[in-house]
């Protein structure tokens, strides 16, 4: 059974630093991705990473501020690191995973996590 689980979100002021993790059960995906989503709002694609750790690939809202990495020596994870947030960057975020080569469609995706919750204050 495929699992991810999200971790490392929290409360912080604009300008702040978050780093996310998501650890996975083993499974071999051709991609991973972070999504989040706002109350009110649908689900937006924020970065995604194909398996190896390479190409990793953006959403303009969080290009230059945002790096989507895998931990080499803790295969099974990969993080998130969020810096010069903003409250618009507020909102629940997921890990999901595909055996798709895919960017940052959510519907590509079939995996998903139970999300973690990233609150940024002005």
């Amino acid at each position: 059974m495929v699992q991810l689980m999200e971790s490392g979100g929290g409360s912080v002021q604009a300008g702040g630093s978050l780093t996310l993790s998501c650890a996975d059960s083993g499974y071999t995906y051709t991609t991973i991705g972070w999504f989040r989503q706002a109350p009110g709002k649908e689900r937006e694609g924020v970065a995604r990473l194909y398996y190896g750790g390479v190409a990793p690939y953006y959403a303009d809202s969080v290009k230059g501020r945002f790096t989507i990495s895998r931990d080499n020596n803790a295969k099974n994870t990969v993080y998130l690191q969020m810096s010069s947030l903003k409250p618009e960057d507020t909102g629940m975020y997921y890990c999901a995973a595909t055996e798709k080569w895919a960017d940052l469609d959510a519907t590509d995706y079939r995996y998903w996590g139970q999300g973690t919750q990233v609150t940024v204050s002005s």
